[in-house]
């Protein structure tokens, strides 16, 4: 890694998350101070993964339900020692429920946040969930195709380049336009080589309230999204979690650098 002249955002992920060795790390900070643009792209990703992390920051630490201590306390106890032991374990038990259905909780708020902050999502998830079932007219355009980022940037009113996902194993295979409650959406779809498929859906919002990132499971799919005026952005694909919000850090870095 010593000898690499350029780092990529899995090397700065790495980097930022302290999973490099101290050779690397050193390297890496060099290769920063000489770069101020790679090093405001890693402020960026900084700033991402501390808005990812208040998602869940108060699931562990929510109190157990009345309902279960309730429980402890009528358990019965053939002796001191036995209740203590009981008392210890059913707290235990109880305290993992705890945070297992404040994680439920938290997922059906996502949903909330869904159906009043993003309607934009169920287009974004439908559209997903109509086209990567095609096998010959999955896009409209190929990525190869010159006028495909010209034609959706301009029905869509910004520049858009879609953001190169190779080093992630998803390979940009075209686009299309879509209808979003009667404005224009586009539809950008990625391929690995066993064809699994994931969507960037982006569509102007210039009067809906800007959301964090969120991430939202529904017909089978994952969708990371967020609103960022004026527009907004959902990705889309059955990815695990941890893996769409890589992915999708890639993503908003480089939509922020345009």
């Amino acid at each position: 890694m010593s000898d690499m002249k350029n780092f990529g955002d899995a090397e700065l992920n790495a980097y930022l998350d302290g999973e490099l060795d101290a050779e690397s790390q050193s390297v890496v900070s060099a290769w920063l101070a000489e770069n101020p643009e790679a090093a405001a792209r890693l402020e960026a990703m900084r700033r991402d993964n501390d808005l990812l992390a208040d998602l869940n920051q108060n699931i562990m630490t929510e109190p157990v339900p009345e309902r279960f201590t309730q429980i402890i306390a009528r358990t019965p106890a053939k002796s001191a020692n036995d209740n203590r032991w009981m008392r210890a374990a059913a707290a235990i038990v109880l305290l993992f429920a705890g945070a297992v259905g404040g994680w439920f909780a938290h997922e059906r708020t996502l949903g909330t946040q869904l159906e009043a902050k993003a309607g934009f999502v169920d287009q974004a998830v439908s559209a997903h969930v109509v086209f990567t079932k095609e096998r010959r007219h999955a896009v409209e355009a190929k990525a190869e195709e010159k006028h495909l980022v010209r034609w959706l940037s301009k029905r869509v009113g910004r520049t858009l380049n879609p953001p190169n996902l190779n080093d992630a194993g998803y390979k940009l295979i075209g686009g299309r336009l879509v209808a979003d409650n009667g404005r224009p959406a586009a539809q950008f779809m990625f391929q690995t080589k066993d064809r699994k498929r994931l969507t960037l859906y982006v569509r102007s919002a210039p009067d809906e309230k800007e959301t964090k990132f969120q991430i939202v499971e529904d017909r089978g799919v994952s969708a990371f999204y967020w609103i960022e005026k004026p527009y907004a952005y959902a990705l889309i694909g059955k990815v695990d979690r941890k893996k769409l919000v890589a992915l999708g850090e890639i993503v908003h870095n480089h939509l922020q650098s345009r």
